[in-house]
């Protein structure tokens, strides 16, 4: 029974959660310190990160903050050094930075696109690649990619975000193959439409209820919903498991619109 009782238990792990200044990010990191995980929060606003170092702090947790810029594999590998220098080593990551836009597909420049995939899909592989180094080193760690239910069907208005959410996921199956043999796990989370602070307008208003009515559940996700995905995946629970998404959208996928 204590085996099971412990089974998602992340007391001692170190993880870095990056683009943990707001949104999913901040709530995976507020998670993972509840289960017991050590806490590295990165980002690029690392006035908001401050803040949430102390509201994990003042919860009993372990929590540092970490200037990162995943676009510039340069404060990736700072980022990953300082990680390591304040816990010794690294055994998750969860992938989460990312950037988007809502233009019609001719509308969009291709500065645009090489923001957009630039953070979502190069920085993403470039945290998972610094990353998977150490954990060679370390005898093994999980990789969690947040992707989206969009890496697998599309809607309009957001073409190079679906593109780097198709990638990142078969990024993922990529990377599971070739780290195996090392003890690596990667898996990626696919969240539906998720409430947060920075869309919870937008869901609220009239066209978050035409959103909602091609939800089969016809309700959004809130970030709780995430937890017992995001826990499965960076623990021991899930030990077995690389090269698997997990979707989490009430049904969305499933409903074809």
């Amino acid at each position: 029974m204590s085996d099971i009782n412990h089974l998602f238990s992340m007391a001692g792990k170190r993880v870095l959660v990056t683009g943990a200044s707001s949104g999913l990010g901040r709530h995976f990191a507020r998670t993972l310190a509840r289960a017991g995980a050590r806490i590295a929060v990165g980002a690029r606003r690392t006035d908001r990160l401050q803040t949430l170092v102390e509201e994990i702090r003042s919860d009993g947790g372990e929590a540092i903050a970490l200037a990162l810029d995943v676009s510039s594999r340069k404060s990736v590998i700072a980022c990953l050094d300082a990680l390591n220098d304040q816990f010794g080593g690294l055994d998750v990551v969860v992938n989460n930075a990312g950037v988007s836009d809502t233009k019609a597909a001719l509308d969009y420049t291709d500065d645009d696109w090489d923001n957009i995939l630039q953070t979502n899909l190069k920085g993403a592989w470039m945290v998972a690649q610094e990353g998977a180094r150490r954990m060679v080193k370390n005898g093994g760690g999980s990789i969690i990619n947040v992707t989206s239910i969009l890496s697998s069907r599309v809607t309009a208005g957001v073409g190079p975000y679906c593109a780097a959410k198709a990638g990142l996921a078969h990024l993922t199956r990529s990377l599971a193959l070739e780290l195996a043999r090392y003890g690596v796990r990667v898996n990626s989370l696919a969240p539906g439409y998720v409430m947060t602070e920075i869309n919870r307008e937008l869901l609220e208003s009239d066209v978050g209820e035409k959103l909602k009515k091609r939800i089969p559940a016809r309700k959004f996700c809130e970030v709780q919903d995430l937890d017992g995905a995001l826990l499965l995946l960076a623990s021991n629970a899930g030990r077995a498991m690389t090269g698997s998404e997990i979707v989490v959208d009430n049904g969305h996928a499933c409903s074809g619109l």
